[in-house]
């Protein structure tokens, strides 16, 4: 097992066979917290208890290049994920999607993805309705900010929910989505898979 050790952007990291790693827990020499499990290898991050800023380690922007590549994927899997979601009733049915690959393969969700670099919440709300199912989205307004560390992926999570109408018929890319469809409240929070989601999906019913 691995620490990575975060301070204000910067990582503690030990010199290791000519280069720089992440530390063994018996080579921290200051008290940390451990917060989770890092997507990956074997690595936890953490919190140090320190009695000022660590200016000398090493910045994660700015990793340095004889780095092992397990602090690369450290730094990598320890940035926040920022997603949007799209919520959108119609006769009082919410609309779901069914992912037909990636992290979302085979489950009932809220269509919605990925916030891209430079992209605002509301462009993004409106690009993936556009790419999953074929609809132009008229997006109102913030319903709900969570985060949380995916139990699978072991990512971190900051999910925008927004309130959206689809205008159009509803064309799933067969790419992305193997199907889509208006369920009723009941039915559709049984059917997503998060929990949190379900969670958010029932309480603005």
């Amino acid at each position: 097992m691995r620490y990575y050790v975060e301070s204000d952007g910067r990582i503690y990291l030990v010199p290791r066979d000519g280069g720089l790693d992440l530390p063994h827990p018996n080579e921290v020499p200051f008290p940390v917290e451990r917060i989770a499990p890092l997507a990956g290898d074997d690595a936890w991050f953490c919190v140090p208890d320190l009695p000022e800023h660590p200016r000398d380690w090493s910045s994660k922007d700015d990793v340095p290049a004889d780095a092992d590549g397990r602090v690369r994927r450290a730094v990598h899997a320890s940035m926040p994920r920022v997603v949007v979601e799209g919520i959108c009733c119609r006769d009082g049915r919410i609309l779901l999607v069914k992912g037909g690959r990636g992290l979302t393969e085979g489950l009932w969700t809220l269509p919605g993805g990925f916030l891209r670099f430079g992209e605002t919440p509301d462009e993004g709300v409106r690009r993936e309705l556009a790419e999953e199912i074929g609809v132009e989205a008229r997006v109102g307004g913030l319903l709900a900010v969570r985060s949380r560390l995916g139990r699978r992926s072991r990512l971190h999570w900051i999910m925008l929910f927004y309130r959206v109408e689809a205008i159009g018929e509803l064309r799933p890319n067969p790419d992305e989505i193997a199907e889509a469809g208006f369920f009723d409240i009941d039915e559709a929070t049984a059917m997503i898979d998060d929990e949190m989601m379900a969670g958010i999906v029932r309480e603005l019913a």
